[in-house]
């Protein structure tokens, strides 16, 4: 699969630009973002932004913690209205069918980031119940494997370690690009993506470590049976 031109970047959908401005004055306040390593996010070419997942609004946290548009997969039902599904594709949602293992949802990241767009993946599949890592799921190890895109590592953090809440402190930091070489495997195998998955979890696991110091909270790799890597 071929990728668009290097230096080249997907534009922002108007409706998106001005919900990101909007959104920013709101959440900022009250959510008290505080964002690191924004430096850490190519200007161009295609990104894949791989976080951990706390709460529904972590999407918008990731929007308006850094300025390109970040476009995501949504469950199909939120597309079957007409005015809402239309506002979803607008700001950059795609949907991803039940029962057919979300292949659909990965053809159209697929075509983003063919044209240079950031894709944003939660890579745990699911939202933590109390802030902790869980268990990383594959679907970002093969965009990866077979898009070559930047993969740029992201972990949302609160002042307690928890789940994010109006006026609790929100820390997002971006982590640095992960080398291309630690995630080249050989094949599309379940085996070879678990062991990229396993990589990439791995960093948003070092940001998170990194952030839970600098809180004064205890390391979560620390805690009893816990293994996220």
């Amino acid at each position: 699969m071929g990728l668009a031109k290097k230096g080249a970047v997907k534009r922002k959908m108007p409706l998106y630009a001005i919900g990101q401005f909007l959104l920013m004055l709101f959440y900022y306040p009250v959510f008290r973002i505080s964002v690191r390593g924004r430096e850490n996010i190519p200007r161009t070419g295609p990104v894949l932004l791989c976080s951990n997942h706390l709460a529904k609004r972590d999407p918008v946290i990731l929007g308006v913690a850094q300025r390109r548009q970040v476009f995501y997969m949504a469950k199909e039902e939120l597309f079957k209205g007409r005015f809402l599904g239309g506002l979803l594709r607008s700001l950059g949602a795609f949907p991803v069918r039940r029962g057919t293992g979300g292949a659909d949802a990965l053809a159209d990241a697929y075509s983003l980031l063919e044209e240079n767009a950031m894709v944003g993946v939660f890579v745990e599949g699911t939202r933590s119940k109390d802030g902790r890592l869980q268990r990383p799921k594959t679907g970002a190890a093969l965009l990866a494997y077979r898009t070559k895109a930047t993969v740029v590592p992201v972990c949302i953090t609160t002042g307690d370690g928890g789940i994010p809440r109006a006026f609790k402190r929100t820390t997002v930091t971006f982590g640095p690009p992960i080398e291309a070489k630690r995630l080249a495997i050989p094949d599309d195998s379940s085996m070879q993506l678990r062991k990229a998955s396993r990589v990439i979890m791995s960093e948003i696991s070092a940001l998170r470590e990194e952030d839970l110091k600098r809180l004064g909270l205890p390391s979560q790799l620390e805690e009893k049976g816990e293994d996220v890597r």
